[in-house]
């Protein structure tokens, strides 16, 4: 008695202590399956599915939340998926939920989950999270007698008509503990002596016949395909090619829906397949396809193998390396590797490998992708520059997502990075690129080793390269995160009437307002847009993080209560029950401290506020010892005292007709300026965590790393906000611009440094101050003594958009142009 005594207090005491709890108990109890509720708890996990529902959002998430006793797995209303865009919901920081339901299913028994409706968003960082010691160790909080729900316990959908999750912020990635991987290669004795050759197989295609086994090896592998839209009956919409070879020549292989969690991340280039119950069909045509006529094997195009889960069940055995033997005569993988100094030789969109020494990583940032079928989706991508000491000039890589975010998201200076199969970009004015093929494969420090380059020459002798390296001094050139984008605009201005995709879209004063509020988070647009600058103003300092989200918001009504009294005439209420607003609506609320005390005027608030350890690649050479280096920082240089106003930080210059003009416009999005997320930063051994972190995607899952955000403020050497009266004079936007002022900055690299007088227009025109290989630059006051030949000068601005989380838009200007600039190309 005293035991079940003690046992009921201890329950008591927990359901007290747990305010996850106290709501669940008050959903179990009443009538309704809503109630209003001010549950305090910490985000620790959010993720993302296809949505089950024909209309509206095209995505589901589920997010995970902790009181610090329980842990509770909750579907989120899909009005409030706009919170997830913005990454305003995300993992890391408190929330405060005021309206939940519950809701069972309807096609499984003893299923059911809380849907939250209404949440107030907290600050930065989460206060809760620093106390819990192990937030894996909390329980997981259940309805009683849904105990035995598998979708509550496991990593799965909580609607039961989705198996699998996605990758938050793109659909290339694998996501979650459905995707198996390490699991070793077989050891068992192969029947060989009935195989058949990939030269046959295209003979047998139409015919009936009983596949023989084929034992093959992989040469070249495809990122993840997602193909999942609504009302498809697949539960694992996924596909993946490879390119498989034997003695006889090279064939594509189709991995297909439930095989490419099984198998996808156990297949590298350089495995040995030995493959039965597969199938034929004639090859997709449009579709990419590697580069490998270095591989001098014959092609065969016209069908491809099949491996699926069913009809027929095909049989996958991967071969360990120890039993592979040479009389079954598989070819070597060979690589096109390419060193900086060759690449100026290649011709466009030729393929190449290359091995190299990562001195810059730019933050990841998406992109919607072009393809119009399906529900929207997005493309994550980096800029890397990296050497290989054949030349004085980096590679300049734009490296997107490969379905290996482990190393993705790794990729730092200091490191050794390896890319496979990418494409060179060519554009007049700019010095190449390469840029992802989907046949790239990315590697860095920590994942050489296996992988079948290591044995190349030109790989052997850039690692005797790096010998000759010394850190501190390639630390000294290394920058992590920032705005940067590449090429930089030509010189000209194009706006082809045949081809509207082909170059930045010159938009209307109301097309840029919509592009600006409908930006998801990291998403990065470029456009055009028509006017005049009215206002320049000089300031020091970019915004502080500590901006973003330290005011609680309430997230509107997703619906009127429906067992509750009708109160939609309440004052209360009725702000409550209008629909999600959108970005810069919220701006707007959020406090636009200037004024136009003439006129009202709806103003948009943009608040743009080593070796890494030098692990000399193990896997690529034997043990090399780590080592760690420090480098320094330099401080802002100051600004003189002169042409100041009110604000010590600001000088300032304005049109003599932009005082009448600031009353008379419609909108004014305003408030622009840097945030410090749009300024790189010196890498550092010690701060390498913080900065990768900074410079990543908000992760799905919460982790105790996170909460360690201690970097220093940036270095800014100061910028200029411009303002710019649309060609109308309707519409008023501020945009900040940085000038390159440093050799050392990461976008001063193939940057045209054509000498100009350093006036406020060529400055803006050519994007940095003149010459940068000096010490001594103009000052502000100088720059901005020109600036009076902007007065009434019809211009064309390229603008760069960036959502960085939250209430937080980055618009950066990046060129103007001068009407006599601009050429217009119209269609035969």
């Amino acid at each position: 008695m005293e035991d079940n005594s003690s046992c009921s207090s201890a329950g008591t005491a927990l359901s007290e202590a747990s305010f996850l709890q106290r709501t669940l108990e008050r959903l179990s109890s009443t009538q309704c399956l809503k109630v209003s509720t001010e549950a305090p708890v910490a985000v620790i996990a959010l993720q993302r599915y296809l949505s089950d529902q024909p209309e509206g959002q095209p995505d589901s998430y589920d997010v995970t939340v902790t009181d610090g006793v329980w842990r509770a797995k909750c579907s989120v209303h899909p009005a409030l998926n706009h919170l997830v865009h913005s990454n305003t919901l995300r993992t890391g920081t408190d929330v405060s939920i005021t309206q939940c339901s519950f809701v069972y299913s309807e096609r499984r028994l003893g299923h059911g989950y809380i849907c939250i409706e209404k949440l107030r968003c907290g600050g930065e960082m989460s206060a809760l999270l620093p106390r819990i010691q192990d937030v894996a160790s909390l329980p997981m909080m259940v309805k009683q007698g849904m105990e035995r729900s598998v979708e509550l316990q496991s990593d799965v959908p909580l609607q039961v008509s989705r198996k699998h999750y996605l990758s938050l912020w793109n659909n290339e990635d694998p996501e979650g503990d459905i995707w198996t991987s390490g699991s070793p290669s077989s050891h068992t004795v192969l029947d060989v002596s009935n195989i058949t050759l990939l030269s046959s197989l295209e003979s047998c295609f139409r015919n009936t016949w009983k596949p023989l086994p084929l034992l093959v090896k992989i040469i070249h592998k495809s990122r993840l395909r997602y193909y999942g839209k609504f009302g498809l009956k697949i539960d694992y919409p996924f596909q993946a090619y490879f390119e498989v070879a034997d003695q006889s020549g090279t064939m594509s292989l189709v991995l297909w829906n439930e095989l490419c969690p099984e198998f996808y991340q156990k297949l590298s280039v350089g495995t040995v397949l030995y493959i039965q119950n597969y199938s034929l069909k004639q090859s997709y045509s449009n579709r990419s396809h590697p580069q490998m006529d270095h591989h001098q094997m014959k092609t065969f195009h016209s069908v491809e193998i099949c491996l699926n889960a069913r009809n027929p069940t095909s049989v996958v055995t991967v071969v360990s390396a120890k039993s592979v033997l040479p009389q079954w005569g598989l070819p070597e993988v060979s690589y096109l590797f390419t060193t900086r100094l060759q690449l100026d030789e290649l011709s466009n969109n030729s393929a190449c490998d290359v091995i190299c020494l990562v001195t810059f990583v730019g933050r990841v940032e998406r992109v919607k992708s072009k393809g119009k079928k399906g529900p929207e989706k997005f493309w994550t991508y980096r800029w890397i520059h990296a050497v290989d000491g054949s030349s004085d000039r980096p590679f300049i890589l734009e490296v997107f997502s490969s379905s290996q975010p482990e190393v993705f998201s790794r990729i730092c200076p200091m490191t050794y990075l390896v890319c496979t199969q990418m494409r060179v970009c060519r554009v007049e004015g700019s010095l190449p690129y390469l840029t992802s093929s989907c046949e790239t494969e990315t590697f860095i420090t920590g994942y050489h080793k296996g992988q079948p380059y290591v044995s190349d020459p030109r790989v052997k002798t850039f690692i005797q390269w790096t010998k000759t390296l010394e850190d501190n001094v390639v630390l000294q050139k290394t920058s992590v995160g920032g705005h940067y984008c590449y090429p930089r605009p030509p010189q000209t201005f194009t706006q082809s009437m045949a081809d509207a995709s082909a170059q930045v879209p010159l938009v209307t004063a109301a097309d840029l307002k919509k592009e600006m509020e409908t930006l998801q988070y990291r998403e990065h647009k470029k456009v055009a847009i028509q006017g005049q600058i009215t206002a320049v103003r000089y300031m020091k300092h970019p915004k502080s993080t500590e901006s973003r989200g330290t005011e609680e918001r309430e997230v509107p009504d997703v619906a009127p209560d429906v067992c509750e009294p009708n109160t939609q005439d309440h004052p209360s209420t009725a702000e409550q029950t209008t629909a999600p607003i959108s970005t810069a609506e919220k701006i707007s609320v959020r406090g636009i401290k200037r004024r136009i005390q003439t006129r009202k005027v709806k103003q948009f608030s943009l608040n743009l506020r080593s070796m890494a350890a030098k692990r000399r690649s193990s896997e690529i050479e034997e043990e090399e010892e780590e080592k760690k280096s420090d480098s320094g920082s330099e401080d802002a240089p100051n600004v003189a005292d002169s042409q100041r106003n009110q604000d010590s930080d600001v000088i300032s210059w304005e049109s003599s007709s932009w005082p009448k003009q600031k009353q008379e416009v419609s909108e004014y999005l305003c408030e622009g300026g840097l945030h410090q997320d749009s300024v790189s930063r010196r890498f550092t051994i010690d701060e390498k965590d913080v900065l990768l972190q900074r410079s990543n995607l908000q992760p799905t899952h919460w982790t105790p790393e996170q909460s360690a955000d201690t970097s220093p403020p940036v270095v800014c050497p100061g910028f200029y906000q411009v303002t710019i009266l649309g060609i109308n004079k309707q519409m008023a936007i501020d945009a900040a611009f940085l000038p390159v002022v440093s050799s050392d900055d990461p976008r001063a690299v193939a940057l045209p440094q054509d000498p100009h007088g350093n006036t406020m227009l060529s400055c803006l025109s050519s994007g940095f101050l003149c010459p940068l290989s000096q010490s001594t630059l103009p000052q502000p006051e100088e720059v901005l003594g020109s600036a009076g030949e902007l007065e009434d000068m019809h211009l064309v601005c390229i603008l760069d958009l960036c959502h960085l989380g939250g209430d937080r838009v980055e618009v950066l200007i990046s060129k103007v142009y001068r009407v006599t600039e601009v050429s217009k190309c119209t269609a035969l």
